[in-house]
């Protein structure tokens, strides 16, 4: 059984909008919320790993996600504390043992193209490729649809300021009924999954059987990153690229496409859906 250790964490989280002066096209002026943004540059035992350019809404759990899906830290228990200072827009993680082999791990940088550029470590491809998704779980499109509907209602921030993207970590929980578990926004939809992946290292929440909703596209990035959590759904509002499809395929990983309202497109892993809702049909 794994130990229940916590890491010691601070709570800094910053305001996710502020409010400025704009004028509308009758001269107007218009008091109008924006998305905030600010950089954190994560150190890991003392050692500068990357900045960030984040909302600042869950600054500790984004370090955390970050840290596991690049794979530079094995395990949560590895984890000391996550000190978030933004005098000096700094967050420091500190490890019980300092980790080994990560000089090695640097060296391979690829930049993706995640909002604000992420940057990914190591050869990942080689290690998903050893990773096996449930393939006894199903997701029908009642579920999905009931899904959408409640992330619609969901996203708060976006609804005030734009300018952001949301993840959602969430599990069937009915023939026709969802849940979200959690819901994070950012202003890059990799730092929105990276503090999911954060929350859920914490939490020690399995992915087998969860559903991960995105409004960003749907590209390599976000493929491997769902698959390092080992969830077997993963869900956008907006298109693909084609790596993205290819990793998808790959992977065995139900990827979902345009999903919005009681639509979507199913690109990869149709096995695991099930279709419940009759649609009606289209005369031409």
């Amino acid at each position: 059984m794994p130990s229940k250790h916590r890491p010691e964490l601070t709570d800094a989280a910053k305001p996710a909008t502020f409010e400025v002066e704009a004028y509308n096209e009758r001269g107007e002026m218009v008091p109008t919320a924006i998305a905030g943004e600010h950089p954190l540059t994560l150190y890991l035992d003392k050692r500068e790993i990357v900045t960030l350019m984040t909302l600042g809404h869950a600054p500790e759990a984004l370090a955390l996600g970050y840290l596991r899906n690049q794979g530079l830290v094995p395990s949560i228990e590895a984890i000391a504390a996550v000190q978030v200072d933004w005098e000096t827009e700094s967050v420091a993680v500190t490890t019980r043992k300092r980790v080994k082999g990560l000089r090695a791990r640097m060296k391979k940088r690829t930049v993706t193209s995640g909002c604000g550029q992420g940057t990914m470590f190591g050869n990942l491809m080689e290690e998903i490729e050893a990773i096996r998704l449930r393939d006894d779980v199903r997701l029908s499109d009642a579920q999905l649809f009931d899904l959408i509907e409640k992330v619609r209602r969901h996203e708060t921030i976006y609804k005030q300021s734009g300018a952001v993207h949301g993840c959602a970590l969430a599990r069937t929980t009915g023939p026709a009924s969802s849940e979200i578990l959690m819901f994070v926004e950012d202003v890059g939809r990799h730092n929105a999954v990276d503090a999911i992946a954060g929350l859920m290292w914490l939490e020690r929440i399995d992915g087998g059987d969860k559903i991960f909703y995105t409004t960003g596209r749907l590209t390599s990035e976000m493929v491997i990153k769902c698959v390092q959590m080992r969830i077997p759904f993963l869900v956008s509002r907006s298109g693909l690229t084609r790596m993205g499809y290819e990793i998808a395929r790959k992977s065995g990983i139900t990827m979902l496409g345009r999903a919005s309202g009681r639509h979507y497109l199913a690109f990869t892993g149709r096995e695991r859906l099930e279709r419940t809702v009759v649609q009606p049909t289209a005369y031409a």
